[in-house]
């Protein structure tokens, strides 16, 4: 007879009320192309490039940064006092890992960041030897002979 399972059932209370498919809970990132599923408000973490910071001057210490995954892009919304704690991550942060609340407006879903984590050493592994092998994007040099 099996032993029972230690954990107990952690299904999330979204998937309970009906939803299909849990989407993934912080610590784990929820691809772009998921955003819209949570609901308004929830929280998430996300994770991607920066392709994009903009600090407007009419943005009263507001910093606007995109992140892009393999699915699609995030808009991240940092205030100033986030911006203060997190400096070094949004200034620097190459691939960044942002925990925050979904606001949708206006049909566009932004992430309000509440943690901004630098997680460029991570590019280290899209270059890893065990990452590559067999994938078509990368060269193993015996094309140039």
């Amino acid at each position: 007879m099996p032993a029972p399972s230690a954990a107990p059932s952690a299904a999330p209370a979204a998937a309970q009320a009906g939803r299909a498919r849990p989407w993934p809970r912080p610590p784990h990132c929820l691809p772009a192309a998921r955003l819209q599923e949570p609901p308004e408000n929830a929280r998430v973490t996300v994770a991607g490039l920066v392709i994009l910071r903009q600090r407007p001057g009419t943005a009263k210490g507001v910093i606007f940064v995109t992140l892009e995954d393999e699915t699609g892009v995030v808009n991240v919304i940092v205030w100033r006092k986030i911006y203060e704690t997190f400096r070094r991550a949004v200034i620097s942060g190459r691939l960044l890992r942002v925990t925050g609340r979904l606001q949708r407006a206006h049909a566009v879903t932004h992430v309000i960041a509440e943690t901004v984590e630098d997680i460029s050493p991570m590019l280290d592994l899209l270059l890893a030897e065990q990452g590559r092998q067999g994938d078509p994007a990368f060269a193993d040099g015996s094309e140039l002979g």
